[in-house]
């Protein structure tokens, strides 16, 4: 059984989307997609500079669009099931076919906005923390005031909230652990995001969205959802609230996946999954040499 899941922020890098428009096909297809959202993805893509894609108003729209242009590259239809980390799951809805590629990209370009200017409100930001046990890692991210944004799996927690906290709680962290701060602008998935769900919720109360063709594993609960509303209304949702994707895994173990592609920009999600299952079998499809790999990696797993 075959699952096929999209990265989150973070996983950028400056010149991804290189090799990718090195096809004029795609490159044809990613510039329709920047003309639809009044946002140059193409030059973010291969030429801005790291600074640059670090900005969540921009680092947002070219994660999603890197996966659904590395999606339509690869072409399956026939898997069993998707899902995103955290904003990787509007690339999510858009391959279960709840919403439309154009609309996943109107949506993440809204979200990176409004979560731009609740970021800018109040300096915040988030750190991984790497290994520990769960108890006590958490014990320390609520004693500093901090929230437990992300739960990752594989001995990874990131916490979010105060740049103050955040360093101390990188100069004296969990027994058995250490932390690393995020390239991110923010604490996403904490309160400081509350003022982007108003706005993105109007937004998407005027996309249509579509009986999907295959269910979805959601970040809030990891159960998996298969109505298009509800997977547009968790999306938003979760802006404000905390990611479990130790859940989401646990459930493509319950499922019986048996192999996972993770999209472009891939490496971080397989990473975690090679930790937490070592049972399933993953594919990073990071360029598009990796392409006929994958496919192949796909035949294996349906």
């Amino acid at each position: 059984m075959l699952a096929i899941i999209a990265p989150g922020q973070g996983s950028q890098t400056p010149g991804m989307l290189t090799a990718w428009v090195a096809d004029p096909a795609l490159e044809k297809l990613l510039a329709q997609w920047s003309s639809d959202i009044d946002l140059d993805l193409v030059r973010l893509g291969t030429t801005a500079d790291a600074d640059e894609i670090k900005d969540t108003a921009n680092a947002q729209p070219l994660i999603v669009a890197t996966s659904l242009l590395a999606a339509h590259a690869l072409g399956i239809k026939n898997f069993a099931v998707t899902s995103g980390h955290s904003v990787g799951e509007l690339a999510a809805a858009a391959l279960c076919g709840a919403i439309s590629n154009r609309d996943a990209l109107m949506l993440v370009r809204a979200r990176g906005i409004e979560m731009a200017k609740a970021a800018a409100q109040s300096p915040a930001g988030m750190s991984a923390i790497l290994g520990g046990e769960r108890s006590e890692v958490l014990g320390a991210i609520k004693a500093l005031g901090l929230v437990a944004a992300n739960e990752n799996g594989g001995g990874q927690i990131v916490a979010a909230g105060d740049l103050r906290a955040l360093s101390t709680l990188a100069t004296n962290p969990p027994a058995g652990a250490r932390v690393r701060a995020l390239p991110v602008a923010g604490a996403f998935h904490t309160s400081y995001m509350s003022s982007a769900i108003t706005p993105l919720a109007a937004l998407a109360a005027s996309i249509a969205t579509s009986t999907p063709s295959l269910p979805c594993i959601s970040n809030k609960d990891g159960v998996t959802v298969s109505d298009g509303s509800d997977i547009v209304a968790r999306i938003v949702n979760q802006i404000a609230n905390p990611v479990r994707w130790d859940l989401c895994m646990d459930t493509l173990k319950t499922m019986g996946v048996t192999g996972v592609i993770e999209l472009a920009p891939a490496g971080t999600l397989v990473g975690l999954l090679k930790r937490a299952a070592p049972e399933i079998e993953s594919f990073a499809l990071k360029s598009a040499s990796d392409v006929d790999a994958a496919r192949e990696f796909a035949e294996r797993h349906r």
